[in-house]
């Protein structure tokens, strides 16, 4: 009887050790995903920043290589000054989301959150022939880990943008507060998604934006959504979609409402 107890103890320990080296490899496959996430999304901001150089630089060359036309080097230098400024702004808003990166949880301003978020993205979606509606109360806050919420607002916004290039649209995020829980909605008029694949879009490693010979902007690499669901629930709260194909797109978020805000 001895050794049978000696043997289940032997075997619950090793199952107890199995399960710890287990949680700890899932932990770290799940920052694995963030990483490779945000590498991705930066990537993008990266395209979008030399959208802004290349045309600073080539106002540069027109005043030098014009000195004498005092107007035309008056113009230049104030496009340059411009282009200078929306990059710094950038370069801002990105230390911001990245001084958010210690994975503790605190009360985050939502609309201050997205308007960060869509001065990295330093291309105006007007010329993409898209509208965009904001919707938020200007106290409306988040209890998060803010590094998180950032990149699943971040990935909502570049897929909606993605969906409606070819032909325009509207993106219109909205925060509804409920009482107890706070409700984003991310809507775009896009392509909307396949019925078909509407139950796998959550899925690690799924993605249909390879399949359209689409340029590698915007390609995927099936980890932006799957990270979104990972992240929302990692701060107790919900994520959904409806979609209507040719007609568009709505994720809705649902959080806990923070119980004391402090922004």
């Amino acid at each position: 009887m001895a050794k049978i107890i000696e043997k289940r103890r032997s075997l619950h320990n090793n199952i107890k050790k199995q399960q710890e080296k287990n949680n700890k490899l899932q932990l770290q496959l799940s920052q694995l995903h963030a990483l490779a996430n945000i590498g991705a999304n930066w990537a993008m901001v990266a395209h979008e920043i030399n959208n802004l150089l290349t045309p600073l630089k080539n106002y540069s060359q027109l005043a030098l290589m014009h000195p004498e036309d005092d107007k035309l080097c008056k113009k230049a230098l104030e496009k340059s000054v411009l282009n200078s400024d929306r990059i710094s702004n950038i370069s801002k808003s990105i230390l911001a989301v990245i001084n958010g990166e210690a994975n503790e949880k605190r009360c985050v301003n939502l609309r201050q959150t997205i308007d960060e978020i869509f001065s990295c993205l330093c291309r105006d979606f007007s010329k993409d022939s898209i509208t965009v509606n904001i919707d938020i109360p200007e106290n409306l806050s988040l209890f998060v880990v803010p590094i998180e919420i950032q990149q699943v607002f971040m990935n909502l916004i570049l897929n909606a943008r993605d969906a409606m290039l070819s032909s325009g649209g509207t993106l219109d995020i909205k925060a509804i507060d409920s009482g107890d829980t706070i409700q984003v909605d991310i809507s775009d008029t896009g392509c909307g998604i396949d019925a078909e694949n509407i139950d796998k879009i959550f899925d690690l490693l799924f993605t249909t934006k390879n399949n359209d010979g689409q340029s590698s902007q915007t390609s995927g690499s099936g980890l932006g959504l799957s990270f979104c669901k990972k992240a929302v629930e990692n701060n107790d709260g919900d994520i959904s979609v409806n979609s209507i194909q040719g007609q568009g797109t709505t994720f809705a978020i649902q959080f806990p409402k923070p119980k004391q805000v402090d922004t």
